[in-house]
């Protein structure tokens, strides 16, 4: 993690430095709670173009405890597609004085996509199955699921299908 950034009128570079610090700890520490800061969480409703939905908690609450919203999250920062803002759908996180930041943001994301999408997954698809058996039980019906399916991830997964992790599109950051 070797990133020159330069000083603004409202972060400087060591700044800018910490917060690359604390979402490199957030990435690997797979997007626990506990890792992610109120100067992450400030970064990114401030400067990555997203919404602060009520507050830290409430941001994590609606992009990490959801597999699919995370997978959505992430998509942001997949330098493999366009790197859109997931909220407002432009690039202009990409422009000006946090430019910098964001795109090593982008940059240093590249080793964890993989397995964060994996367990983002991973969470939707256990949520989904456990929700479909409620509803099958509410009917009065069983649903004999096999394990070999229940474990079976689709080739290019969920998120990818959809288009919100791995896009096709190549170095648009």
């Amino acid at each position: 993690m070797l990133h020159e950034f330069q000083d603004t009128q409202c972060m400087s570079a060591v700044e800018k430095t910490r917060v690359l610090t604390a979402w490199l700890r957030f990435l690997k520490g797979g997007l626990q709670f506990n890792q992610f800061t109120k100067a992450l969480y400030d970064r990114l409703i401030q400067h990555c173009s997203f919404i602060a939905h009520y507050g830290r908690s409430g941001f994590y609450s609606h992009y990490f405890e959801d597999g699919d919203a995370t997978a959505l999250f992430l998509s942001q920062f997949d330098a493999r597609g366009p790197c859109l803002s997931v909220e407002y759908g432009n690039r202009y996180w990409l422009t000006g004085e946090y430019e910098d930041l964001n795109r090593a943001m982008i940059l240093e994301a590249q080793e964890f996509l993989a397995s964060l999408a994996t367990a983002a997954y991973r969470k939707q698809q256990a949520a989904d199955i456990a929700k479909a058996t409620a509803l099958f039980a509410k009917h009065g019906l069983r649903w004999n699921l096999t394990e070999e399916a229940s474990d079976r991830q689709p080739s290019n997964g969920t998120a990818r299908s959809q288009g919100l992790l791995f896009g096709d599109n190549e170095g648009n950051i």
